[in-house]
């Protein structure tokens, strides 16, 4: 049998397909999984055991994209797939879809693109009340497949010996080492509206990094973001925190691995949080026009999360292109004292734990 899985972005979504991948392959031991990807997101599959192939579908505009898309389809109707499911639901994942030709091809009914699928299926009208992973595996349900449970199908991305050793190698010249407790704190994220103000994570690394000498607050951010996290980075240690410190840009493979050394993270609702929630690392997610009961760390419960938000507001969850009130008062109400004591609640309990689970590597 041969099983063809699109989910061409973002990030954290990818990471979101991912119980539904392992639930796949045990569903059907012996089938082929193909999974179809954007190459932002294809570090997060690159290595999944539970896949057997994935398809790197760059993304084009006008007419070359339109040609490009085409020729993958011919590529993927040659193989002959026996299923098809879209987990992604746009126009070209739902296109790259229906030309793979698969017998069976699950997708959602929506923006008159139901036509494409063999089985359709609807979304939920409270979509926001349900986690992603949940509203995702409403395409398995179709196959007959149980509702999802955080321990057996948690999210997962493989480590990379590669990138772990470039990781290792970086904070051994930063004078990081194993008896340093590294907290990492990502300051960007991929949408402006998810973005907490810089000064408030300049509050928040200095607080931490001054509570304990042993621990060294390491900054990250995406590639267009460096301006932010140096500016963290120098407030810091204006107010005497030392300990902040940069150890270079981070690819996704090597952001999992600079993860798997630390004691906790500390980042906005984003691709990079889910990411690291693919560790047993405590995570603390910083949520403004998004909601944790949707988008929280999927992982078994007894590994730590926190979600700090600001509590209910009128305008919350919003679409994320305006903010009615003008303010963002969904973050920026957000204090780094809340976060500061997240974060000390989330070592402690870290400290304390001998219980939780050991994610796969």
């Amino acid at each position: 049998m041969r099983i063809l899985l699109v989910r061409l972005r973002q990030i954290g979504d990818v990471v979101f397909t991912t119980p539904a991948i392992r639930a796949l392959r045990e569903r059907f031991p012996d089938a082929r999984l193909t999974y179809v990807v954007e190459p932002a997101a294809a570090p997060v599959v690159a290595r999944n055991p539970h896949l057997d192939d994935v398809v790197v579908a760059p993304r084009a505009g006008g007419l070359r994209g339109v040609a490009a898309d085409l020729k993958l389809g011919v590529r993927l109707r040659a193989r002959r797939y026996d299923l098809a499911i879209d987990f992604h639901g746009g126009p070209r994942a739902s296109l790259l879809t229906w030309l793979s030709g698969a017998r069976e091809r699950i997708g959602y009914d929506i923006a008159g693109r139901g036509w494409m699928y063999t089985r359709r299926i609807a979304r939920p009208r409270e979509l926001r009340a349900r986690h992603s992973v949940e509203n995702q595996w409403d395409l398995l349900t179709a196959l007959g497949i149980a509702p999802p449970d955080r321990g057996a199908f948690p999210v997962e991305m493989a480590s990379d010996a590669a990138a772990a050793a470039r990781v290792a190698e970086r904070l051994e010249r930063a004078g990081v080492d194993a008896a340093h407790q590294i907290v990492v704190i990502h300051v960007s994220a991929g949408n402006p509206f998810r973005r907490w103000p810089t000064e408030h994570f300049v509050t928040l690394a200095t607080a931490l990094a001054s509570r304990d000498a042993n621990r060294r607050v390491v900054i990250t951010s995406g590639p267009s973001e460096q301006h932010a996290s140096q500016r963290v980075i120098d407030r810091s240690r204006d107010r005497g925190a030392a300990n902040v410190l940069s150890c270079g840009e981070f690819s996704i493979a090597e952001l999992r691995a600079l993860v798997d050394h630390a004691a906790l993270y500390i980042g906005g609702d984003s691709g990079p949080l889910h990411v690291a929630a693919t560790t047993g690392v405590p995570i603390v997610g910083l949520y403004g026009p998004t909601l944790p009961e949707r988008s929280a760390p999927w992982r078994d419960e007894r590994l730590t999360s926190e979600s700090v938000d600001a509590g209910p507001l009128p305008c919350r969850p919003c679409d994320q292109r305006v903010c009615a009130p003008g303010d963002f008062r969904c973050l920026t109400w957000v204090t780094p004292q809340q976060v500061i004591d997240a974060a000390e609640r989330a070592i402690t309990t870290l400290r304390g734990s001998a219980t939780a689970p050991t994610p796969s590597r």
